[in-house]
């Protein structure tokens, strides 16, 4: 294991559980979103996503959900994803320690056939947990979005004694729409689960303050730690691969080089062409 640090950032290079284990001490961490490995056979890097049973697979899960709860503080919020398969076993094993306020679904479409016999998986689960339900984080008024009865319709509410048009503005509800990364987009890096800006940014707003520490256990990309350092928040990230390991060191560390390697964004061809040739490039924007 190797550690790499700034004042407000860390990142842990090694095994989660680990890492988890010997560095984060108890009850030390606002906020843990978790997305591991899911079970369903992905390649990522030098690791397969791949156990021999489900019982396996969710008997390493619960050595690190374990782990995931010890280091939260009495007022912390932890967000869990996993398959649409897992999800089950997860949910009744982190209700022994924890009170899940919420069970969200993160809905995409996809632009490929997923299935023609039965019906393609579009969504992902994510339990919304925490420690203490009289006593956590949750900032309803950073993450509002637009209700459409009221913004769309301007419908008056008659049920109160005065009548009054129904709120603009509501607390999400449960099920999330948020386009996937696709590879034409900015915030795009090389990783084959790589989560939305979005996704994070609205888990990060609601369930933490600035100078809290945000702990994503299996980094990936980083884009946890990244939305963190945006809203002010700090940061712990453990990942395993040293592929990586090299887009959080440039991405949240700001580092250039590592081991004589210079760390760079991916170079992507986004040029777009029609039957006459080149119709425009760019550069900086999702273009779908």
């Amino acid at each position: 294991m190797k550690t790499y640090k700034n004042t407000n950032h860390t990142i842990h290079h090694g095994d989660a559980i680990e890492v988890l284990r010997s560095e984060i001490d108890n009850d030390s961490i606002d906020l843990v979103f978790v997305d591991p490995p899911y079970n369903i056979g992905k390649k990522f890097s030098e690791f397969k996503d791949s156990w021999p049973s489900d019982s396996e697979y969710v008997e390493w899960a619960y050595k690190w959900i374990d782990e995931c709860i010890r280091v939260l503080k009495p007022t912390g919020t932890l967000y869990l994803m996993t398959s649409t398969k897992a999800m089950p076993y997860f949910d009744i094993y982190v209700r022994k320690n924890l009170e899940v306020l919420s069970r969200i679904i993160w809905s995409y479409d996809s632009s490929g056939v997923q299935a023609k016999r039965y019906y393609g998986s579009k969504y992902e689960p994510i339990l919304h947990c925490v420690k203490n339900a009289k006593s956590y984080c949750f900032n309803a008024d950073d993450i509002l979005v637009e209700a459409k009865t009221g913004a769309k319709r301007k419908l008056i509410d008659y049920r109160g004694d005065v009548p009054k048009l129904y709120n603009t503005k509501k607390v999400p509800g449960n099920v999330w729409e948020f386009p996937r990364v696709r590879y034409r987009m900015y915030e795009y890096e090389e990783h084959p689960s790589q989560k939305p800006e979005a996704l994070l940014d609205r888990i990060i707003r609601a369930s933490s303050n600035k100078g809290n520490i945000v702990l994503d256990p299996f980094s990936g990309t980083f884009t946890t730690a990244a939305v963190a350092k945006k809203l002010g928040r700090k940061s712990i990230s453990i990942e395993s691969q040293e592929e990586y390991l090299k887009i959080g060191l440039r991405r949240i560390l700001e580092m250039d080089k590592y081991q004589g390697e210079i760390l760079e964004r991916v170079n992507k061809n986004t040029k777009i062409q029609n039957t006459r040739g080149v119709k425009y490039k760019e550069i900086t924007r999702d273009l779908f």
